[in-house]
């Protein structure tokens, strides 16, 4: 018998409304912009309800160039 492997490929998009866990969880990447911008996120019993833009605001960061560099990376 011939057995094959599939792999479902996730395809979640970056947006404004995706909590900082969600983004965290699905681009590892984006830790280290989030510590780069100095916010301990990682970790916080909030980053299931902040969203990007929640913690732009919080921590003062510049939106579009926050979100800038959570895209690139």
């Amino acid at each position: 018998m011939l057995q094959i492997k599939v792999e479902v490929e996730k395809t979640m998009r970056f947006s404004r409304d995706i909590t900082l866990e969600q983004m965290m969880t699905e681009w590892p990447q984006t830790v280290a912009v989030l510590m780069r911008y100095r916010m301990l996120c990682v970790g916080c019993p909030i980053s299931g309800f902040h969203t990007p833009v929640d913690a732009a605001r919080e921590h003062e960061a510049e939106l579009e160039r926050f979100e800038e560099s959570l895209i690139e990376a």
